[in-house]
């Protein structure tokens, strides 16, 4: 079956369909990593996207019912140059074109991905869509042009979980898959906040020592503190930060009241809250490969990353240090307040699969956290 990726600038490109058939918009985007396609698809932050992979082929390690960031999948449609129809790996389960169907995710295959990703480095991200059902290119792009842009979109409240939840999953190993404890008592309480929040980050909170518990993107400064946590973690998640003025309001009410660690869209809402601004990237930061630079030990490292808008340094006050800068374009990449504690990246030290340089991040919250329970 024929299918048609389109973009609001009027380049359109003819492919074949791979997964569910449908039409459906997204900003296009693009991920330059070659592995770690199923925890791409599952992350809820790539909502209201739809997302190119610039490796040539995808899906030839299959997919599993583990390796997966949240229930379901949460973008627009997966593009990729050539989908694997037969997966060899002991761990997988079914095809990437299988797992698309059972999931409803549009997809398209076959087309010139270099040449796209090419044009989204010189045009930005934009508006497009995919179609199985229309195969007009001037009808698909004015359809395009029309589609609304996330900016200033509130894309958190599609992703969010609607009650609190406690969470025991550990971090995974050959033996045993991923450790399951109800049992063992934790030395810290983390209240976590899902604004679209990975999996992988709360095993790690939990195998660092924290018992969690993960609450709505709405819950109030009061509710949280109701719960006497040692810490409170702010998730990755969607879109522009600018609109979750509920978050950053819930934000600087817990300031200087509780240590704050914020990964992402954490970390942009942080820096809001904090009287940072934030502005929308030309085609954002997505892979497995990006350098930065920890500015507090003057170590490199190598992180996983997946965002379009990034904080503005010239917003943040005297109280604040910038900790991490990515080296690529010298964007920030951490923060850490002075006299608050506080911190947050914008990269991802919980990447699955790798890198682990930042690994470390996850302990430094644990010393927050110890210093300020004394």
């Amino acid at each position: 079956m024929k299918a048609i990726l389109a973009l609001a600038d009027g380049r359109w490109f003819s492919g074949k369909a791979l997964g569910a058939s449908g039409e459906v918009t997204g900003e296009v985007v693009f991920n330059t990593s070659l592995a770690g396609y199923q925890e791409i698809l599952t992350d809820p932050s790539y909502r209201g996207e739809i997302v190119t992979m610039t490796y040539p082929q995808i899906g030839n390690t299959g997919l599993n019912s583990e390796d997966v960031e949240s229930c379901k999948p949460f973008l627009s449609a997966f593009v990729v140059k050539e989908a694997c129809p037969f997966p060899s790996n002991w761990r997988s389960q079914m095809s990437l074109d299988a797992y698309l169907k059972e999931q409803g995710v549009v997809g398209i295959e076959g087309i010139d991905t270099r040449a796209l990703v090419r044009h989204i480095r010189d045009c930005g991200a934009q508006t497009g869509i995919v179609s199985t059902t229309d195969l007009d290119p001037e009808s698909l792009i004015e359809k395009a042009r029309k589609a609304p842009s996330i900016v200033g979109c509130d894309l958190v409240q599609e992703v969010t979980c609607q009650q609190p939840y406690d969470w025991y999953e550990g971090t995974w190993n050959l033996a045993e898959g991923y450790s399951q404890d109800t049992e063992t008592e934790r030395p810290f309480k983390v209240v976590a906040f899902d604004f679209g929040i990975r999996r992988n980050i709360l095993r790690n909170l939990v195998a660092a020592g924290c018992d969690v518990t993960v609450v709505p993107a709405t819950t109030t400064a009061d509710a949280v503190m109701k719960m006497a946590p040692d810490g409170v973690f702010l998730s990755n998640g969607p879109g522009d930060p600018e609109p979750i003025s509920y978050a950053q309001e819930t934000i600087k009410q817990l300031l200087g009241k509780v240590p704050l660690f914020g990964i992402c869209l954490g970390h942009q809402l942080l820096s809001i809250a904090l009287g940072g601004k934030t502005y929308k990237l030309k085609f954002g930061h997505r892979g497995g490969n990006q350098p930065v630079l920890d500015k507090t030990t003057k170590r490199v490292e190598i992180t996983s990353q997946n965002h379009g808008f990034a904080v503005d340094p010239d917003s943040l006050g005297d109280d604040i240090d910038v900790t991490h800068v990515n080296l690529n374009d010298q964007t920030v990449e951490g923060i850490w307040h002075k006299k608050y504690p506080a911190f947050s990246v914008q990269y991802h030290p919980e990447a699955s699969p790798g890198p682990h340089d930042a690994h470390y991040l996850f302990d430094r919250f644990i010393e927050m956290l110890e210093r300020h329970k004394k």
